[in-house]
């Protein structure tokens, strides 16, 4: 266990022998582990941990790469605590840093847009987009001071199948080993070629995990989704086998999973090139943490989760096509449909997960059992998650 991080939680719940037996029977196959303490949900210094030994030391999914495609595009997100700017540099390549400014610590970007520099609005300290200081007025009587020292703090970024990725850690892992088989797992849906049409942003009043978990399971689909998306999907698959920091399991429907029963009539052409066998299913994958999508013969859904508190969080959701799908003359009034479907879902999902939350902060909830093939992603974020925090 990581003593140097967690002794720095406020309270000491998870250095206690209890807590650690109780986590550590996650770490087994779905047919014999355990879900998470209730307190990995709700218990503020368990959050703390894992902003420090998870969201500071891992990598982070950060969204698709194609919205930022011309040098000079930025976003700005907050990472656990850790406001930071992701941006395209002259020579194409995406960067990250800390938004923070190397003078007075002032947030030096907001939002999205584009820009030529990135200039701090307190002092007018400004960088180049390759994070180096360029310019620093009235520093001239300031002894040995070198612009050069003083670029911005940069991360580590990655681009894998058009996501991107960040890592805020000083010795990142190798983002190939991290992912493993993650690529040849989804090649056949050639998901780097998919172009964003759709993102959006809003906030949960429930913890960061349990969204990821609902998006990840089926068990819920009849209890939750009853008159929506219930009987577009048929019993998944067993789980596949994955080498990388990530689960994965795949599952015929009946038509699109990209649209709410009912409205197959509005269903968009099948991704090009896409094998015979796929053509009615979706694949459901978590990549850990705090990313989950589901790509289907016609469409790609992602959502990201980023911890605001133990119990709430801000998601983002994003919506990609293949680019023929995009420039159908109908694409546009089509799409509505498959916006509709997934903001649907999520209305129903959210009521569900925030009274869920409640249960959760119970001192009397205790961990419960999988059902092993229903529950199959989410309990292999717990294995993942015990054995990141132990």
């Amino acid at each position: 266990m990581n003593v140097k991080l967690i002794a720095k939680s406020p309270n000491k719940i998870v250095q206690t022998a209890e807590f650690l037996d109780v986590l550590s029977k996650c770490i087994a196959s779905p047919d014999k582990a355990y879900s998470l303490p209730p307190a990995c949900y709700s218990d503020q210094s368990v959050f703390e941990t894992e902003i420090e030994t998870i969201f500071h030391g891992s990598w982070i999914s950060v969204g698709r790469a194609d919205r930022l495609p011309k040098s000079g595009d930025y976003r700005t997100l907050d990472i656990a605590k850790s406001p930071t700017i992701i941006v395209r540099d002259k020579q194409g390549k995406l960067r990250a840093f800390a938004n923070s400014c190397r003078h007075r610590g002032a947030r030096l970007l907001d939002g999205e847009g584009t820009c030529r520099v990135i200039r701090c609005p307190f002092h007018s300290w400004t960088y180049q987009l390759d994070g180096s200081l360029m310019g620093a007025s009235k520093m001239e009587l300031t002894k040995n001071f070198e612009k050069s020292d003083h670029g911005l703090i940069e991360f580590e970024i990655a681009e894998r199948l058009g996501f991107a990725f960040v890592c805020m850690s000083d010795e990142p892992e190798d983002i190939d080993s991290r992912l493993g088989d993650f690529e040849q797992l989804h090649k056949s849906w050639h998901l780097a070629s998919f172009t964003t049409t759709r993102q959006r942003k809003f906030k949960v009043n429930c913890n960061w995990k349990g969204f990821l978990d609902v998006f990840n399971e089926h068990y819920h689909l009849q209890f939750v989704h009853p008159n929506t998306i219930s009987n577009v999907y048929e019993t998944p698959h067993a789980a596949d086998e994955t080498s990388g920091s990530y689960a994965s399991q795949y599952g015929e429907t009946s038509g699109t999973g990209g649209l709410l029963e009912g409205q197959e009539e509005y269903g968009l052409p099948l991704i090009p090139n896409l094998e015979k066998k796929l053509e009615n299913g979706v694949r459901y994958t978590w990549v850990f943490p705090n990313m989950a999508f589901a790509i289907g013969a016609d469409a790609l859904w992602i959502y990201e989760t980023y911890p605001l508190g133990p119990d709430r969080c801000e998601v983002h959701q994003t919506v990609c096509f293949p680019p023929e799908t995009i420039e159908l003359a109908d694409f546009e009034e089509r799409v509505k449909y498959y916006y509709h479907r997934m903001d649907a879902a999520i209305q129903e999902d959210i009521p569900a997960l925030e009274n869920q939350q409640k249960g959760l902060s119970s001192v009397f909830a205790r961990p419960g059992r999988f059902s092993a093939h229903l529950e199959a992603n989410v309990a292999a974020f717990a294995k993942w998650y015990a054995e990141e925090l132990l």
